[in-house]
Formats: structure tokens, sequence, C-alpha cells
């Protein structure tokens, strides 16, 4: 059985020197962000996981844009919270240095909201330049392995263009399609060219995430970490989606340890060293004794 004892993690923490963390829905809960599954309104008339492929996308653009646009939105709304503060305090090394001296983190999400990096940026900003940890090819930050919601990608085979683009709206055409979502309405029929275009060739932009049946981002370098990591933080996801699902047990496998912070009982967690069930927003800053604020 999994152990629930703080006070035993933090001597396990303390001994680690490579830690990773896989994050999921279950860490932006709290900010007002529902997992893909339960995305709301005219949504529900629809199968989401259908609309997350590149064959949804070439057949019907304009429904895939808008329900995007409804997420760009509601994720421009939400602000991080705790588990995304307490996660970003880990990537500044005055205060890792304190809970396991010496050692390297990286936090390596499935989320594509932007409020791990929104966390992120304000515990930066609350130091002085000089301190600012510098990323390291060994040990970045954060990666973010479906990609970004705010990113934007050309769909042309020959282009292949991204850029970061959080405008609101991305286009004219999607302005306030997202209170039709909330509404439950009809769609509004949009045209393709009226939708967002790639600034460098013209041609059909697309959401820049990783859809279904896609490659996801940074495999090679999380891969490495993972080797080498001998502590795993479980952050808010089942461990259901692969290739992430098997990085907590690859970790265990040589010999590492795995703490896992979810709201209830998964399947994946039963192999776990450490079990804290509950809202991480709550779960996690006890158990790096942070405060909640």
């Amino acid at each position: 059985m999994p152990s629930s004892d703080m006070i035993a993690f933090q001597q396990v923490l303390a001994g680690s020197k490579n830690i990773v963390a896989i994050a999921g829905a279950g860490l932006s809960a709290a900010s007002g962000i529902l997992t893909f599954r339960g995305a709301g309104g005219m949504w529900r008339r629809f199968d989401a996981m259908s609309l997350a492929t590149p064959e949804a996308f070439r057949k019907n653009p304009a429904r895939v844009w808008q329900f995007y646009h409804y997420r760009r939105e509601t994720a421009r709304a939400a602000s991080p919270n705790a588990a995304h503060y307490a996660l970003a305090q880990l990537s500044i090394p005055a205060f890792r240095n304190i809970l396991a001296p010496g050692s390297g983190f990286t936090l390596i999400t499935q989320n594509v909201d932007g409020l791990s990096h929104r966390a992120l940026d304000a515990a930066l900003s609350r130091i002085s330049p000089a301190d600012r940890p510098p990323t390291s090819p060994d040990h970045p930050h954060m990666l973010e392995m479906h990609g970004r919601l705010f990113d934007v990608r050309c769909s042309a085979a020959d282009c292949g263009h991204v850029e970061w683009d959080d405008a609101s709206p991305i286009c004219a055409a999607l302005a306030g399609t997202e209170a039709l979502v909330d509404a439950g309405v009809v769609e509004p029929v949009i045209a393709e060219k009226d939708l967002p275009r790639c600034r460098k060739c013209g041609a059909l932009a697309r959401p820049g995430i990783v859809w279904f049946g896609e490659e996801p981002c940074h495999l090679e370098i999380i891969d490495e970490l993972v080797q080498r990591a001998d502590l795993c933080l479980v952050v808010g996801t089942s461990s259901t989606v692969y290739p992430a699902a098997g990085y907590a047990l690859q970790v265990q496998r040589q010999g590492g340890k795995v703490a896992v912070f979810n709201l209830e009982r998964s399947s994946g967690d039963k192999a776990a060293d450490f079990l804290f069930l509950g809202p991480c927003e709550s779960t996690l800053p006890e158990a790096l004794g942070l405060q909640k604020s």
C-alpha cells in the first residue's frame, strides 16, 4: 500500500537529485479549466475527442477552431492555483536546495493551458535577475509535451510555421463564439477564408497543440530526464494516456520513488510509494512545506 506519510515523503525528497513531475488536467481543475472530455456547452453534442484530430480539422476546420477558441478564452480567464505555484517554486534552485540540496527539477506537463508558465513567470519575477536560474539542457524548467494552446501552426506541409499568438479573438470571425458555446446554441457557419491564417505563407492555420495520432513534443529529452530520475511526482493525472502514463513506472523500475497527488484513486497509483489524496492545490503545497498562499 502506498504511504500517506508526508514526513517520510519529505525525507525521500531531501535525498533526491533528479526530480521530475508529470502533470495532467487535475493540476488546473481548481483554476476552472475543465478536463478535455468535460468541455461543456454545445460541445456536449459532439464527441470532444473527435475535435482533436487532423482528420476532424480537415473535415470541419471552423468547428475545430470554435472549440479551441472557446478553450483559449477559458484559459485566458483562468489564474494559476497553489499547485501551479508549488511546482514553480521547485524550479527555483534557491528554494529547491532547501528541500532537496543539489537537485535538479523539470516539470513535464500534459496541459496546454499555459498556467504553469504563468506561475513560473510570477515566481521568477519575485527574485532578482542575478538569482534567476538559467535554462539548462540537462534540467529544463518545463516541457509541454502536448504543445501550447496559444501556439498557432501552419497547416501547409511545406511551411509548418509556428508562432505564439494570444490575441483575443485570434480572428474576427471567432469573436463571441465562446458565448454561443456556453449558451448551447447552433454553431455559426464560418467560411474557411475567415479562419486564422499563417502569417508566413497565408495558408490555413491550425491550433498548435498535439492532436490524437500525432507525436508528443520533446520526447527525446523527456526520455533522458526520466531515465535519470530518482523521484517522480505525479500531479493531477490518472496515468492513462501514454507515453506519459509509463514514466512513473519507469522511474520506479530503475529504483526511484513515485509520489502521487490526485483527487481520487486511479489504476495508475497502486504501485506508488506515496499517495496523497485530495485537491492537489492543497496536498502538494503541504507536502513541500509551503503555505497555500
